[in-house]
């Protein structure tokens, strides 16, 4: 009996089956089907949190959270599926898989730990408009390895999730579907800058973009330069998605409206020198 319990000791572990080659297949259809499932169910939740406009957001970022648990459960299946292991060899098995990972694949853990590190922390979001370095866009996934944002030129850039640990992100709206835009419009020193600001502000109020509320206000600030005044716009869209469409719409009506009250925009740098060289011929004289 002693020697039957020694045999067994030192056998290795068994695995699913006696046939290595049914293994193979096995784990491939394991992980084709979470990605299949993964697919499905993020397609559903993103048409899905198109229906809410003001609960988009929370909803999408179900998505990476499906994405993590179910390659963590096809990651089980997997491993119980090869070495059917006790309790004690998975400590084992994972200690040393968190050395392996630790000086063969650091980058692709620290990836990892920052997809995680961004799902419960949430710098931004899926649907956050944000400015990550040199890119500035919209968020449209976060994976356990990378997040992918769409520019306004309509480029997908992918950034690897490491990153938030040592770059800086700015999200312009952070969670909400609601977002200040700030847009400046300059007009020339001749020109009557408190009607321009009355004028921009009456734009902002009319314009179909742009919700105002006790807590979405809005201003218009002035600001004066050498040589021109700038008018800075500041108010909330009720959408993100319509952030370019607004400063498009304002840009044009209250251009209209100010042309139409005699306000211009700066002139060109040659015309301010010209005009600089004819006042000083003039004080020679």
């Amino acid at each position: 009996m002693n020697e039957s319990v020694a045999l067994d000791m030192a056998s290795p572990v068994a695995p699913l089956s006696g046939d290595y080659s049914f293994l193979i297949p096995y784990i491939v259809l394991i992980y084709l089907f979470t990605f299949i499932l993964n697919w499905i169910i993020g397609h559903f939740l993103q048409q899905f949190s198109e229906m809410f406009s003001k609960d988009r957001i929370t909803i999408q970022m179900l998505i990476p959270l499906v994405k993590i648990a179910f390659y963590c459960i096809a990651t089980w299946f997997a491993i119980t599926a090869i070495l059917a292991p006790s309790y004690t060899e998975m400590v084992a098995f994972f200690g040393l898989f968190g050395a392996a990972l630790g000086f063969g694949l650091k980058d692709l853990l620290a990836n990892i730990i920052g997809g995680i590190v961004i799902i419960f922390e949430k710098p931004y979001q899926i649907g956050d408009k944000v400015a990550f370095g040199a890119y500035y866009g919209e968020v449209t996934d976060i994976g356990l390895r990378t997040t992918r944002m769409v520019t306004p030129s309509d480029d997908v850039v992918t950034i690897p999730n490491y990153q938030i640990f040592s770059g800086t992100v700015s999200s312009g709206n952070f969670g909400s579907t609601a977002m200040m835009v700030v847009t400046d419009l300059f007009i020339d020193t001749d020109s009557d800058y408190s009607l321009a600001q009355t004028l921009v502000r009456e734009t902002i109020a009319s314009s179909p973009y742009v919700i105002i509320s006790d807590d979405f206000p809005y201003t218009v600030l002035i600001h004066s330069f050498p040589f021109y005044n700038r008018i800075r716009a500041k108010a909330y869209v009720t959408d993100h998605r319509y952030e370019f469409e607004y400063q498009s719409d304002l840009h044009q009506r209250a251009w209209d409206a100010m042309r139409n009250e005699n306000i211009h925009s700066p002139p060109y740098p040659g015309v301010l020198m010209e005009k600089q060289q004819d006042s000083n011929q003039y004080l020679i004289t």
